[in-house]
């Protein structure tokens, strides 16, 4: 089930990834080839301050995959909507006063940005910080909805909504450029009216009956705003260093080789950024996933997850990797036709960017991983030094013996010298290779059950209830529980994983049961997850009358009873005492 879930929501999150960049990647073309050289160079200048709200967007979506995750491995929907109210909330009031802020303070915004006082590269710079402060709320929001419906398990509206906004920008952008005239003001302008009908295409599910999750006014809160943000900090410490490097670079490069140095850097770069989608994906699953699974303490989900994850980040990296390398002199002639230095230069940086994808993808990987398990400092270090202590560092030791070309090595030096950080923090801590038995997760020895006091059955048929029952039954005897526990653990399963194949599975599709058994030290843990349609059976039994006969005796056997839906899967957690009672009626 975890290979099929990671297939699924890695595509939809790549793809979501894109979300900010392809945005940017566009208009960087377009800019490129219409607007001409300064027009790319005020882009680029601009960069930083487009970046910032991103990191803002992408700190408070960190806090939702973290927060949001949390709450729906305990079980916790109340806590997942307060989740919900608040980010939106948080997210629109922000963005407003940033694109209010941008607006009056446009000229010394232009100016900070080191593209002078006046002239044709400062006017640029200030009009295209103009038109794409207008979609401020529109960018942060398409930012902040994405992990809701990857939890919601809506892949393919995220998909639509991507597909949507790359329509939209393109054909707004052309408008601007062959009808309208509009200039750098216009372009930014394209790029807001494209998230805004993104974040419309999202809202078709967010406000229908359907959705998970559910605004309401009352749920906002101070204190959920601010545990978003300070859980995010370590996603939007990734975010504020790429904003720091993109700044350091452009000053790095004014200094060696100008405007020109500048605009072949803007332009590999809004490719690369575009082909990081796959890293960034890779670690918005892991963030997800493993925050899920940590909660639900499913040590082999966890060490399953990152491993696949990392095969998948290995694949996708020499797969793009090796794209960019052999199309990097077509990519780069989309926005340079030209023959010249510029466009040299812009290819030679993207084929030294595309070293860096594979061990980018590790990393993102890992740290998403630590974050989930609550490393948070662990993981806000490492975000600084891969996204710009480690580049930074390495572009100017590199530009002093190789000019621009050692800058352009910066990715790739900070992705290896990052992935090295981890090996050797890993190993440090736990004593062994990170790469053998799940040492990478630096989970604690008391984390989940013991080892070889777990069970995990997948079921498709009653026959193998049955099994399966049977199997869990003799599990619990093994160690010389009461057998009284063992035929409570055995009906626990036999009605509810019964009670999914009788009512959940549909004749001609393919399903998948699992119950995974947990022997902790004062209790067992029974977590049950199908991927059949949403059924609530701890809000369905009390009101059901004698059809949930067998739900409500499973409820009073379990001490605790809790259940989710999320990524398009049923999830209910039932905790049950050592010590055994008699269940109200049983004889």
């Amino acid at each position: 089930m975890i290979k099929k879930l990671i297939r699924q929501m890695l595509a939809a999150q790549v793809f979501s990834a894109l979300t900010v960049s392809l945005c940017l990647l566009i208009d960087s073309i377009m800019i490129s080839r219409f607007l001409k050289e300064t027009a790319i160079a005020a882009y680029g200048l601009a960069n930083p301050l487009l970046l910032a709200i991103g990191a803002i967007g992408t700190l408070l979506a960190g806090g939702v995959q973290v927060v949001c995750s949390k709450a729906l491995g305990r079980g916790s929907q109340e806590e997942a909507n307060e989740g919900y109210s608040s980010a939106v909330a948080a997210a629109g009031g922000i963005s407003l006063l940033f694109t209010i802020a941008v607006l009056l303070l446009r000229v010394p915004l232009a100016e900070m940005m080191g593209a002078g006082s006046s002239g044709d590269l400062f006017e640029k710079t200030r009009d295209y910080l103009v038109g794409f402060s207008i979609g401020a709320p529109g960018s942060m929001g398409a930012l902040v909805l994405v992990p809701f419906l990857q939890m919601a398990g809506q892949s393919n509206l995220l998909i639509a909504a991507v597909l949507t906004m790359t329509v939209a920008d393109v054909g707004l952008d052309l408008l601007n450029v062959l009808v309208f005239n509009g200039g750098m003001f216009g372009m930014g302008l394209a790029s807001a009216l494209s998230y805004y009908a993104a974040m419309a295409v999202a809202a078709i599910y967010l406000v229908s009956k359907r959705s998970v999750f559910r605004f309401s006014r009352k749920s906002v809160s101070m204190r959920m705003i601010g545990n978003l943000f300070r859980r995010g900090i370590p996603t939007g410490v990734n975010m504020l260093a790429s904003v720091i490097l993109v700044f350091v670079m452009n000053r790095l490069l004014t200094s060696m080789k100008g405007e020109a140095a500048v605009a072949a850097y803007t332009v590999f770069l809004s490719i690369g950024n575009a082909a990081n989608c796959i890293t960034t994906g890779s670690g918005g699953v892991s963030l997800t996933l493993c925050g899920i699974f940590f909660h639900e303490e499913d040590r082999s989900a966890l060490r399953e997850t990152v491993k696949r994850l990392c095969r998948s980040g290995v694949v996708l990296g020499a797969a793009v990797g090796a794209l960019l390398l052999a199309a990097a002199p077509a990519l780069i002639s989309l926005y340079i036709p030209e023959e010249g230095e510029i466009r040299n230069m812009a290819i030679l940086g993207l084929r030294l960017f595309a070293a860096g994808l594979i061990p980018c993808c590790i990393n993102n990987v890992l740290k998403n991983a630590f974050l989930a398990s609550g490393r948070e400092t662990m993981t806000e270090i490492l975000s600084l030094l891969e996204g710009a202590v480690f580049p930074a560092l390495a572009a100017v030791t590199l530009s002093l013996f190789m000019n621009t070309d050692g800058a352009w090595l910066g990715f790739a030096a900070g992705e290896i010298l990052t992935l090295g950080t981890i090996g050797i923090l890993v190993y440090r801590r736990s004593g062994e290779a990170p790469w053998r038995n799940g040492a990478y997760l630096l989970l604690k020895d008391d984390f989940g059950a013991a080892e070889g006091q777990t069970l995990e059955i997948s079921m498709e048929t009653m026959e193998d209830v049955t099994a399966a029952a049977e199997r869990a039954e003799a599990f619990c005897l093994r160690d010389g529980q009461d057998a009284r526990l063992g035929n409570h653990i055995a009906l626990c399963i036999e009605e509810m994983a019964g009670n999914v194949i009788q009512h959940g599975f549909r004749e001609g599709k393919k399903h998948h049961l699992s119950v995974l058994i947990l022997n902790k030290p004062d209790h067992w843990v029974l977590r049950f997850r199908d991927d059949c349609r949403a059924f609530d059976p701890v809000r369905y039994a009390p009101g059901a009358g004698n059809e949930a006969l067998g739900i409500r005796l499973v409820q009073g056997i379990a001490r605790d009873a809790y259940y989710t839906y999320s990524m398009n899967l049923n999830n209910l957690v039932l905790k049950l005492p050592k010590e055994t009672q008699m269940p109200a009626g049983e004889e």
